[in-house]
Order: C-alpha cells, then structure tokens, then sequence
C-alpha cells in the first residue's frame, strides 16, 4: 500500500454514484458517509447521482444533482474540469468512466465490491470483510484500502450506544433496503406473524417499495411499520430489535455496528460475496439466494436458533469487534495524506 502525500490548495470533493428504484439506493447511502466525513473537515463535496427523483429523500441537507454522468461522456467531462477529490461508486459505469477520472482527478477513488474492473490509477476501497484476499493487480499508481476497517457508514452509525442482549427475543425487524427490489417483506412478515406470534414486528417500508398495500394488509396488531426512516430512525430501530431479516447489502454493515444479529438473504449477486462472508465470519446466518425455495425455510430455522440468548450475545460481539465506525474516517484521512 502507498501513502498519499497532502493535497496542495483549496480542496473540494465530487462523487459521482447512482441510485433508483430499479437499482436500489445502496451506493448513495455509503457515499453519504464520505460525503459526512469530508464535511466534518470542512472540505465541501457534492454528490452527483445518476437515477431518478426517487432519491431526492436520501439526498435531502446535501449538496448534490441528478446528472447522466456516466451514460453521457460531455457531462462528465464537464464535471472533472478543475477536479481535485472524484469518488466513483458504480456497478454500471464502463472502463472509460474510469480512465478519465482517472486521468483527470488529482485524486481519483474508486469503491469496489466484487473486483468489478480491473481499475486504473486512484486509490481502489473495498470495505467487504475478506477484501484483502481478492487478488487485486499490484502497480505504480495504485493504493488499497481493503477489509472491515474502511466500512462506509453513515454519520449516525459512527458512535453507536451499548446494545443490551435480552433473555428472549422480543422484537424482530425486517428491512430489505430502500426498494425490496425482489418483493421478500412481505413473504418474511407472514412468516414471521406465524412463527412469532408473541413476539413484535418492525418492518421497514422505503421509498422504493411496490408493495405497501400487500404488507399493509398482512400486518396484525403486534406489526409495526416503520415508513421511510432516516439513518437516526434505522440506527434506532436497530437498537430496539434482538435479530434482524435483511438483504445482503448495506443494512449488514449497519447491523454489525449496532451489534445487531440476523439472517440474510442475498437478492441481488453483488450481494453474495457480502452474506457468505458475513455468515464466515459467525455474525449472521445466510439463508440463500432469493429465488430457492428453501429460503424462508432456512430463515425460520436460522430464527429459532437465536433464541438462545448466548448465541444472540457472541454474534453481537463478533459484529461490533469488526466494525468499529470509523471506516469513514480512515478512508477520507488517507486520501487526504493526513
């Protein structure tokens, strides 16, 4: 890994993302944290996102625009004239998009998963928990930031208050992200009502959802929706549940933090190296891909098996002993040479 020498002169921070009801609002999520922890510096940033106006809510106090910067090469070039800090979050930008970031930012940052490119100079971060086995090529021009430590949260799950693990499970929460993009809320709801009748529900409804009439009506008296919270209302909404269901996405970072343990199921394949990880790593259980039949089979057993309070307690632990909050912090400070 290289070191980064300090930036010269006024600095500013662009990052460009994308995020919609189609795709999801993961990547603006975890750009936020930057974007957070540029600004507890006091070096101004802007979001450019590529989608539609269904990510108006997540961007709200920020300075951003909806611009076609990756579908549309003059934008960009717009875009990284006078550019010192460019931040890349995408699955769908081309090599190209890359290449002239690359070429043209004093600083060039590029978020990672899945090894999705082979990227070009800039500093590459892959917060995943066993990033730093990916076999990523070596060069001049390179850095990598890789493993649990450089986790993108967001500001309010950068100090979190001691999580308590109860004698029973009294709470669960459901979240599949800010869309439910494959329809899984209220298929988990209803097994969760009937396998738990005793216990409370707290599901949470984004503003991506298509499906808020059908969990509407599933919901019974012990059923909580929880409509569009921001990261104060899911930082709280963590706090207060003993096991979460959830995508395999961000929520598994957040989850960790709070100490929050769970069951996953993967729904998008971006997401697959994340749960199994996760479940490596004895924080969550994995109950598969969402199309197997098994899944909520899986989900219910994995359940049952938290439980037992002890279980609960260690996964906790393992959770909160990996990701500390300050990722955030670490990746801005390297590319700031501090």
């Amino acid at each position: 890994m290289e070191t980064r020498r300090p930036i010269d002169g006024m600095m500013s921070v662009l990052i460009l993302t994308e995020g919609s009801r189609e795709i999801g609002f993961g990547h603006i999520t975890r750009c936020t944290s930057l974007y957070q922890a540029f600004e507890e510096r006091g070096i101004p940033a802007e979001l450019i996102v590529e989608g539609d106006e269904s990510v108006v809510g997540l961007l709200y106090g920020k300075q951003y625009r909806i611009l076609p910067w990756w579908s549309n090469r003059s934008t960009l070039s717009a875009l990284l004239k006078d550019s010192k800090i460019v931040v890349v979050d995408s699955y769908l930008a081309g090599m190209g998009i890359y290449e002239a970031v690359s070429k043209q930012a004093k600083c060039p940052v590029f978020i990672d998963d899945t090894q999705r490119l082979n990227y070009p100079e800039g500093v590459v971060v892959n917060g995943s928990l066993y990033a730093e086995e990916m076999d990523y090529p070596q060069g001049r021009g390179r850095s990598y930031l890789l493993g649990s430590k450089y986790i993108l949260l967001r500001k309010e799950f950068w100090d979190v208050p001691e999580k308590e693990t109860r004698e029973s499970i009294g709470r669960i929460l459901i979240s599949f992200g800010g869309d439910d993009i494959r329809g899984m809320t209220p298929n988990v709801l209803k097994m969760s009502i009937e396998a738990f009748p005793e216990c409370s529900k707290r599901v949470i409804i984004g503003k991506g959802f298509r499906n808020v009439e059908k969990i509407e009506q599933l919901k019974d008296s012990r059923t909580e929706l929880v409509y569009f919270p921001n990261a104060e209302g899911m930082k709280k909404a963590m706090l207060e549940s003993d096991v979460a269901v959830s995508a395999g996405g961000q929520t598994l970072y957040e989850m960790a933090r709070v100490g929050l343990p769970g069951v996953s199921i993967a729904v998008a394949e971006n997401q697959l190296n994340n749960v199994m990880g996760w479940e490596r790593a004895g924080v969550i259980d994995y109950a598969g891909w969402w199309e197997t039949r098994t899944f909520l089979e899986r989900a219910l057993a994995s359940l049952i098996r938290l439980r037992d309070k002890e279980e609960r307690a260690r996964r906790s632990e393992s959770g909160k002993r990996l990701v500390d909050g300050k990722g955030s912090a670490r990746v801005r400070d390297f590319v700031l040479g501090l």
